[in-house]
């Protein structure tokens, strides 16, 4: 058999192992962030605000320091519609489970009623009052609504829907926060030689909270995994820091409509000019059908460098291009003139903004390559 010299073989069985713990920690931090305590990292049960502490005592374990004098938090606020404790709905008679059976469209207001229903089409009944209106659907997708409506939609699961409904029993209690606080993350790792000049990576950290007392909706994928990663990209820069700052921002209020990174951009800590590139990361919980790139056709050259680097080292199996969107917190960076991707992986789980998107349905296929691609990426962009 042969063998390796003892320091290469040393060399080789702690990297291999350092790079292991490393996933390790991804698998710890995605169960952390999903569990019951921290509620969908929402907007009840302070779930949001115990995911930011996390966060944020992360950074300061890994060495990290704040941008802006000693705080590491941005805050900010903003109106958004909650459902904090009542949620129950009865159909025909039969308890309908809530996340599973039924949702709460995001902007309905509180209702307390016994209705009966009339059929406007296949998929929609209405409340004789009408104050109460049924959409049903083939998959249940949560969301979050600044605004209240003055009527209450439930969407139920076709699944859940036997024959046609003919009464519908709704006990829902909304509440509206006109002033809801929530706060962005935000730390650095100063560059050697240049630290005026930025690469920055984004990931949001909230999700969509909780519907009622006894649901809350996980959010692995979306994007417990993208915070993983920030993290872990956090722990690795921190020991090994670069010509350039690396400056890590996990953002809040993504899925109300891009509202942190949007009070970032209006209100930056340091001169958006002076980003050299920004990582967008978001949905990386899968990876085993590739990735996507938003922004990669208004950014050729450094596309290009991705995929000769990914061609090089097999990172990924395939990354395909795709142009300007405005769908996660990269967008206002783009409008600003910040050269940025955004970058989110495709296969396994179908779970989306609905109570399924759990951390043992991840199966992290790209993660240590992806890891790897964001690593190398960046040592070619600034050398």
């Amino acid at each position: 058999m042969y063998r390796l010299p003892f320091l290469l073989f040393i060399s080789f069985f702690f990297g291999s192992n350092a790079f292991a713990q490393d996933l390790n920690y991804a698998k710890k931090t995605i169960n952390t962030l999903t569990s019951k305590k921290y509620w969908g990292r929402g907007y009840t049960k302070d779930g949001m605000g115990k995911a930011a502490n996390y966060i944020e005592k992360e950074f300061r374990s890994f060495g990290l320091v704040p941008i802006s004098s000693n705080d590491f938090k941005q805050g900010f606020s903003f109106a958004v519609n909650t459902f904090p404790s009542k949620m129950e709905v009865k159909l025909d008679g039969r308890k309908l489970i809530a996340g599973k059976d039924f949702i709460v469209h995001q902007a309905s207001k509180g209702i307390s009623i016994t209705d009966s229903l009339v059929k406007k089409d296949s998929l929609t009944y209405l409340g004789k009052s009408g104050s109460i209106a049924i959409s049903l659907q083939p998959k249940l997708t949560w969301s979050v609504s600044q605004k209240v409506l003055d009527y209450t939609i439930i969407e139920i699961s076709q699944k859940a829907v036997i024959t046609n409904p003919t009464v519908i029993k709704v006990d829902v209690e909304n509440r509206l926060e006109p002033n809801f606080k929530a706060a962005n993350v935000l730390a650095m790792v100063k560059g050697t030689a240049k630290p005026d000049s930025m690469i920055v990576f984004t990931a949001h950290y909230d999700h969509l909270g909780g519907m009622g007392e006894q649901i809350y909706f996980p959010g692995a994928n979306d994007n417990a995994s993208g915070i993983a990663m920030l993290l872990n990209l956090a722990k690795y820069y921190a020991a090994n820091p670069p010509k350039y700052s690396i400056v890590f921002i996990a953002f809040a209020a993504e899925e109300a409509g891009l509202l942190g990174s949007k009070y970032f951009t209006e209100n930056p800590l340091f001169p958006l000019q002076n980003i050299r590139f920004l990582w967008n990361l978001d949905l990386l919980g899968n990876g085993d059908a590739g990735a996507t790139v938003v922004n990669a056709t208004i950014h050729p050259q450094e596309f290009a460098l991705l995929n000769k680097i990914n061609a090089e080292h097999k990172y990924l199996t395939k990354i395909n291009p795709r142009g300007k969107a405005a769908n996660s917190d990269h967008h206002f960076f783009t409008e600003k003139g910040v050269p940025a991707f955004f970058l989110y992986t495709q296969g396994g789980s179908p779970a989306y903004h609905d109570v399924d998107d759990i951390a043992k349905k991840l199966p992290l296929t790209a993660f240590e390559n992806l890891f790897k691609l964001f690593i190398k990426f960046n040592t070619v962009l600034i050398h």
